[in-house]
């Protein structure tokens, strides 16, 4: 079993950064693909941006591209995620997931954080 907790969530205004964190434990394996899902107020849980364990895969979805960067540091079992030029439609609650596999993770991870809030006012 693995556990995810995210910090680094709050409030910043239109056009600022914010950086996520996400450290895990509990790992079992050491090729975990991680990456990071929102939920916008009253909308589903979406897909923000993913990483493989080599580093060597990212994807990101269409709305964040651009803005967002993904990264992982392997040796401490966390991602980042680097938020720039935010916006309203950016606000929701964050969360780290972790997978076996990158695919696998962008469809349905096996491991999910408790979420960290962001609020982007304008």
């Amino acid at each position: 079993q693995e556990q995810l907790v995210e910090s680094g969530g709050g409030l910043v205004q239109a056009g600022g950064s914010l950086r996520l964190s996400c450290a895990a434990s509990g790992r079992t394996s050491s090729t975990y693909a991680m990456g990071w899902f929102r939920q916008p107020p009253g909308k589903e849980r979406e897909f923000v941006a993913l990483i493989s364990w080599s580093g060597d895969t990212t994807y990101y979805a269409d709305s964040v591209k651009g803005r967002f960067t993904v990264s992982l540091d392997n040796a401490k079992n966390r991602v980042y995620l680097q938020m720039n030029n935010l916006s309203p439609e950016d606000t929701a609650v964050y969360y780290c997931a972790s997978d076996p596999s990158p695919l696998a993770l962008r469809v349905g991870p096996r491991n999910w954080g408790q979420g960290t809030q962001v609020t982007v006012s304008s």
